[in-house]
């Protein structure tokens, strides 16, 4: 019965802006096109109300990503309104803006930040991303993220122009911990991450890559997305969507209450974050269902191998989610004596 009254918590990603000041050549929000269409920024009191409503729904963990997420004009109240909420906030970004915003990002309550890194080469790196002096930026504000004890992550879209082998001591330059590497066409570059995990510490889980490379070879896949149900996509309307790659939102998010849960079955995307997600949190899941079968007098789901390959990614996982852990209770003890 105690399974009964587990809640697993769930995840939303937020699109706070479609405006940056990049000019990536494989993202639609890049300030060179106009994909995206007029420049749109998530309202910050309406976002405000919407944070209890997501709380509601089981939301702890929230990334405001973009666009370009510092250039919205209220991004540092996004944050600190989201820690408020008793929701961890986590914000994705170029770095550009970093050496501006990192120290009111921490005192705001920030939890983990995200950087986006295109390639070992640096100077390649800052072509593609249209940022000429990037490097410098990036260097400071991940040394000044470090000094407020704040977790830093770097986000690797896998391309071809990443190289694997010299992909760690780039981001041990820059002072990075961990790397967490997304999706791409080439079984290759799945098994380059697998190999790179080796040397550095990658957040994908390898039955998640496993996954993503059955995907694309076009084989039968064990993990449905938990999109929908544990993982959400909120947009700067504040619609609420499956995920970002569905075809229409759920609906407005003050109407989240009222939503049914999306529990129909779907492997039709390798998007990294829905994937690891859905991996890490497949046992639980299972786990949850199981009982309130058995509690309504089913018979609950037989013991599935995937039930098996989530435990495993999960237990693999372990220490890397221990030492951010640690890492957060640093920077709330850190915190509590600045301010005392």
């Amino acid at each position: 019965m105690r399974m009964l009254n587990f809640k697993i918590p769930a995840v939303c990603d937020v699109l706070v802006t479609n405006v940056c000041n990049a000019a990536c050549d494989f993202c639609g929000f890049a300030r060179d096109k106009t994909v995206a269409g007029p420049a749109r920024y998530v309202d910050a009191d309406a976002f405000t109300r919407a944070l209890p409503v997501l709380h509601r729904r089981g939301i702890r963990y929230l990334t405001l990503q973009g666009g370009e997420p510092l250039v919205h004009p209220d991004i540092i109240r996004l944050v600190s309104e989201t820690v408020a909420a008793d929701i961890s906030c986590a914000v994705i970004t170029n770095g550009w803006f970093l050496p501006r915003y990192i120290d009111s990002l921490a005192s705001a309550g920030l939890d983990r930040l995200i950087i986006s890194i295109d390639s070992a080469d640096l100077a390649e790196h800052e072509r593609n991303r249209g940022l000429e002096g990037l490097e410098r930026r990036l260097a400071e504000g991940i040394a000044q993220a470090r000094e407020c004890g704040l977790p830093v992550q770097a986000s690797v879209t896998v391309n071809r122009v990443v190289r694997y082998e010299e992909l760690p001591n780039t981001l041990r330059r820059l002072g990075f911990d961990e790397v967490d590497l997304d999706r791409d066409e080439l079984l290759v570059a799945l098994d380059a991450i697998g190999r790179l995990g080796k040397r550095f510490p990658v957040v994908n889980p390898r039955a998640s890559l496993a996954e993503v490379a059955r995907y694309v070879r076009g084989e039968p896949q064990a993990v449905p997305c938990i999109g929908g149900y544990k993982y959400f996509y909120l947009d700067w309307n504040l619609d609420i969507w499956r995920c970002e790659a569905w075809n229409e939102p759920l609906g407005s998010v003050f109407d989240l209450d009222r939503i049914p849960d999306q529990r129909e079955p779907c492997t039709a995307c390798m998007m990294a974050c829905y994937r690891n997600a859905s991996m890490l949190m497949h046992a639980a899941v299972a786990a949850t269902d199981a009982a309130r079968a058995l509690a309504a007098g089913q018979i609950g789901p037989r013991f599935q191998r995937s039930v098996a390959q989530s435990l495993c990614a999960l237990i693999a996982a372990a220490p890397k989610m221990r030492r951010l852990a640690r890492q957060r209770k640093q920077t709330v003890t850190a915190g509590h004596v600045e301010a005392g």
